[in-house]
């Protein structure tokens, strides 16, 4: 057994914190199967929520959506919401509001708007909640979710990048039920032994490398928005694609994972993997290594944590590998791509820093999607602004909000 290892206090309660009470009389395992499991899903508008909305289409006499929100997308959400004959509808923008009521006139769906009353929604009941809002903004609504004890399907991993030890706090005190739906989370969820994680070597994230993982740096240098858009395999959303160009998004899943799985930080491995077929992999004290494999296509991993523990049908393509040939794989490079070891350090390091990386990569990122800096720029604001934050303790969710607060006016300083 490694020294990281032996560092993991192994016994049942911790397991249970980790997997957010994956045993029985967790909150999903305490639903009526008979009927149909009600769903929330905040952010129904970008591509996860959109996603979570066609699978739930599919499967109408399974599902009943209680709420749905979205920020400023008001004809897509109306749209949705009665598809969905949800009770509630919220737009996140409150000048919005009168146009979001006027297009649901007459259906008996509730409109609502404002950031507070995404939060009010998310207490209101339903077994599973779908947190799909991007960046920090959706901290407040899943923490909301998580302290009534509900099992939360979230692609937000901002919650755990910004205040991971809090919210897992709050998941074991109230009985909540986390469900990763990034893939390379679902993937070790779905792989990883929770009842002997002494087992576990390592875990291994994979990375299709981004639009750049060719590139030279003279190349980066020149990076426009619209390359920085196309991403290679997947379909996401503009923020996320950019923070997968830069690989940022491997940096926050590496802090993600630290806090949902019993593991310390030098047992989580960065792999790239251009085909995305295997979406993560757990390896093994006796060498075994398990992988998920699958299409790249988030409809499955979605799909996997509304209907945990059972699975339904997908209309993804089925996986072929004999047509998919041959897979490679290859280490990241760090100095290309130096995302991976600012994250790293700033796990490392705890406190407030991974919070101020995350809220540095979000201004920064915000500015490149306007065209406002280059590509470059965007890891250079970052390590600025970790470099002017001091590192403080987070005892409570508005000691997050205020270092949130506080980073995104500093990193609006080092923009030049």
């Amino acid at each position: 057994m490694t020294a990281a290892q032996q560092s993991i206090t192994i016994d049942r309660e911790m397991t249970q914190r980790v997997t957010g009470g994956v045993f029985p009389g967790s909150a999903v395992a305490k639903t009526n199967r008979a009927s149909p499991r009600t769903v929330s899903i905040f952010g129904s508008t970008g591509s996860v929520g959109e996603s979570a909305v066609r699978l739930i289409e599919l499967h109408r006499s399974d599902f009943e959506v209680t709420a749905i929100s979205a920020n400023h997308n008001v004809e897509k959400l109306a749209a949705q919401a009665l598809r969905l004959q949800c009770k509630r509808a919220i737009i996140g923008n409150e000048t919005l509001y009168n146009d979001l009521k006027a297009a649901l006139s007459g259906s008996g769906i509730e409109a609502a708007a404002g950031h507070a009353a995404v939060t009010e929604a998310a207490d209101m009941p339903s077994d599973i909640v779908i947190a799909a809002i991007v960046g920090a903004a959706g901290l407040m609504s899943t923490l909301a979710a998580i302290r009534r004890g509900a099992a939360v399907a979230f692609a937000n991993k901002e919650c755990l990048v910004c205040a991971g030890d809090i919210m897992m706090r709050e998941v074991q005190a109230h009985g909540a039920t986390l469900l990763p739906v990034d893939s390379e989370h679902s993937a070790i969820f779905q792989v990883f032994d929770f009842a002997h994680p002494e087992t576990v070597e390592k875990i291994i994230i994979t990375a299709s490398g981004g639009p750049f993982r060719e590139y030279t740096r003279e190349q980066i240098q020149q990076v426009t928005v619209e390359e920085a858009l196309r991403h290679p395999t997947w379909n996401m959303g503009a923020k996320i694609s950019v923070d997968s160009a830069t690989m940022m998004n491997k940096g926050l899943e590496i802090i993600e994972a630290k806090h949902l799985f019993p593991v310390v930080e030098e047992q989580i491995e960065v792999l790239v993997h251009p085909e995305s077929i295997i979406h993560s992999m757990v390896s093994y004290i006796d060498g075994s290594v398990l992988a998920q494999l699958g299409t790249p296509d988030m409809s499955t991993p979605i799909a996997y944590a509304l209907a945990w523990p059972e699975r339904i049908k997908t209309p993804v393509q089925k996986l072929d590998l004999a047509k998919t040939g041959r897979m490679t794989f290859f280490a990241p490079d760090t100095e290309r791509f130096p995302a991976l070891p600012l994250c790293r350090a700033a796990l490392r390091e705890g406190g407030s820093k991974p919070a101020v990386l995350n809220a540095a990569n979000e201004v920064a990122v915000a500015r490149f999607l306007k065209k406002e800096i280059a590509f470059p720029d965007i890891i250079r604001i970052i390590e600025t602004t970790l470099e002017k934050m001091p590192s403080i303790k987070l005892h409570t969710i508005d000691d997050v909000l205020e270092v949130d607060a506080q980073t995104r006016k500093v990193a609006e300083t080092c923009i030049i």
